[in-house]
């Protein structure tokens, strides 16, 4: 991994602690360490996890109950969260996933099973993390499609105005009170004309394509998910699999 991840273990168990920061930090991650929710909270905030391996039950505050708060809170709820608990009952499973969690480890634990979820969960994120940049760019894309609409409108109008204006100096304009010549007025105008010509149709062509530009974005957005229901979808297929274990 190019980026070193960071990982905070929230556990009671010095033992615990000791282990996954001695086994996690020889792979490479940066650990932090707390043995109390109230800690684990604080330590959240000023730490910025990628991943908080998260024990159920501490003194001061249960994990869900940090859960539900980081993931109500907009700066942080994109830390992932594993929790590792003594519960194995279901309603203990559906809760922690239904407060936020990414996933659901039951003691007694495998190492290599936490460490296989503990990647999975990180690629889960990284993955959601490409889809949130690529939406803001499509959203950044929309925007720049209705002002160029916009301004072409603008500019169709500017050239209008000038077919106007050279309109008008054909029917008025004269030298010495005596009407230009026609052929001699032509030979000046021609060329201003031609090219009025010429950006009538690339801005006809251009207008052309951001108009289907934007059709095909309204067809793709009729069958479109957005990124929190994503997530809530597959939170709650990890849930569903859990419970089938």
């Amino acid at each position: 991994m190019n980026v070193q991840k960071k990982v905070l273990l929230a556990d009671d168990e010095t033992v615990n602690l000791d282990f996954f920061e001695v086994m996690l930090s020889k792979l490479g991650f940066v650990v932090e360490k707390t043995d109390n929710g109230i800690d684990t909270l604080e330590k959240a905030k000023k730490f910025l996890p990628d991943l908080i391996l998260l024990d159920n039950i501490m003194p001061g505050m249960t994990g869900r109950e940090i859960t539900k708060i980081l993931k109500k809170d907009p700066n942080f709820k994109n830390i992932s969260i594993i929790m590792i608990s003594a519960l194995d009952d279901v309603k203990d499973k559906v809760a922690a996933f239904e407060a936020g969690v990414d996933d659901y480890i039951t003691k007694p634990f495998n190492f290599s099973e936490v460490l296989a979820r503990i990647n999975a969960v990180l690629r889960n994120r990284e993955l959601f993390d490409q889809i949130a940049v690529r939406e803001t760019r499509l959203v950044l894309a929309e925007e720049l499609n209705r002002d160029l609409k916009q301004n072409l409108a603008v500019f169709v109008g500017n050239i209008d105005e000038l077919d106007k204006a050279i309109l008008m100096i054909q029917e008025n304009v004269t030298t010495n009170g005596e009407s230009i010549n026609q052929e001699s007025f032509v030979g000046l105008v021609k060329p201003i004309s031609e090219k009025i010509m010429s950006v009538r149709k690339h801005i006809a062509a251009l207008d052309a394509r951001i108009e289907k530009t934007i059709n095909e974005w309204n067809n793709l957005k009729k069958d479109e998910i957005g990124l929190s229901v994503l997530e809530d979808q597959i939170r709650k297929f990890l849930h569903h699999e859990q419970n089938q274990q």
